[in-house]
């Protein structure tokens, strides 16, 4: 006989937690569940930590209005709960004249988006608030940041276990079957346990379309396609020279080979971008080779095998790299026609700005009943 839960959240990334912690302290009892052996151990833990303040995104889309929001929510939530992040800042760089009318245009969504604090800056101011920079002009935008994200995700953890709701590790859903009045899950590896769930959140990241194939009565048509993007990054041996992240103009496909920094101060490049068929986190020390060129545009002192290598992260894309950007999909019975069954696609970067808003959406849609695909 199957157990009966009130709510299951299936991955136990920043997303899914977030979304479990807003459901949870909306008074539903929430089962998490995970199929490796600790939360976050994915596209989560595999990123480079930044809060976003949202001047890339489309105006309108998911991605630019759940970015903003949740950028704000994502520093409140921080400061209450003693979540390490600094809201350091960060330069965006023209290094040559064709680029400078690409920082006009990003200026632009960005005000559309809602960021109101995007600040134009010549190369002399840029190089006052970072000698070492290379650049004809810049934008400063104040509200971009980086978080600890491990400490964000227990953080979360922590909100959804006072509230009641309960994370599993080490429980992959193996298949489910929808019926009218719920889903069930058969949940584990080795021994199996069926769960019949009211509600069902598939927040699986990299394996989220592929655990909608294996559940009998979502229509087939309606899981989008995945493209794994898998980014190396690179960190650099000794202190480098910055107090802000530095991020070229973008380039197709990307935002380009940037500079980050941890809670730490350790510098790191990256991501460059590989489309890969298979999950494979190994860093090719070999491709920091192609780094340097492109990091010494906007900082030519970067000293020859100063990279080592550092982690790699993939990224579930729902297009491939002669497709237009996709936006986020939140994907509810409107969408599939399975009852109590929210799908969540493609929840690539922005993500992890953007993972308290994503939840609140999902739970107003559950909260509502509308349940209905977003945006």
């Amino acid at each position: 006989m199957a157990e009966k839960v009130d709510c299951v959240v299936i991955g136990a990334g920043v997303v899914g937690l977030a979304v479990a912690r807003a459901l949870a302290m909306r008074g539903r009892e929430v089962l998490v569940l995970e199929a490796e052996d600790a939360i976050g151990t994915g596209t989560s833990s595999r990123n480079s930590e930044v809060i976003h303040a949202g001047l890339y995104y489309a105006p309108g889309s998911a991605k630019a209005r759940l970015c903003v929001e949740g950028r704000q929510r994502l520093y409140a939530y921080c400061e209450a709960r003693g979540v390490g992040h600094r809201r350091c800042g960060k330069l965006v760089v023209a290094t040559d004249h064709e680029q400078l009318p690409v920082l006009e245009r990003i200026a632009a969504t960005a005000r559309a988006n809602g960021v109101d604090d995007l600040r134009r800056l010549t190369a002399g101011e840029a190089m006052a608030m970072e000698p070492a920079v290379n650049c004809l002009a810049a934008l400063f935008s104040p509200s971009t940041g980086i978080v600890d994200s491990h400490g964000l995700m227990l953080a979360l953890q922590g909100d959804i276990e006072e509230a009641g709701g309960v994370v599993a590790c080490r429980s992959p859903v193996t298949r489910g079957r929808c019926g009218r009045e719920e889903i069930r899950l058969e949940v584990g590896a080795d021994e199996t346990t069926e769960l019949a769930a009211q509600l069902v959140v598939n927040s699986a990241g990299l394996q989220a379309q592929h655990l909608a194939r294996r559940i009998e009565g979502i229509p087939p048509a309606s899981v989008p396609p995945i493209v794994y993007a898998k980014g190396s990054y690179y960190v650099l041996h000794g202190k480098a020279p910055f107090q802000h992240l530095i991020y070229p103009v973008p380039i197709t496909g990307g935002l380009g080979v940037h500079l980050t920094l941890d809670l730490a101060g350790q510098a790191r490049f990256g991501p460059d971008v590989e489309w890969v068929e298979e999950l494979d986190y190994n860093v090719d020390p070999g491709r920091a080779e192609s780094f340097y060129s492109v990091i010494r545009r906007y900082w030519p002192g970067l000293s020859e095998g100063a990279l080592r290598p550092g982690y790699a992260g993939i990224r579930p894309k729902l297009s491939g790299p002669d497709a237009p950007v996709p936006d986020f999909l939140i994907q509810g019975p409107e969408a599939h026609g399975v009852r109590g069954l929210v799908n969540l696609y493609g929840i690539e970067s922005p993500g992890l700005t953007s993972s308290l808003a994503i939840a609140q959406r999902v739970a107003e849609m559950i909260t509502e009943g509308r349940q209905a695909s977003a945006p």
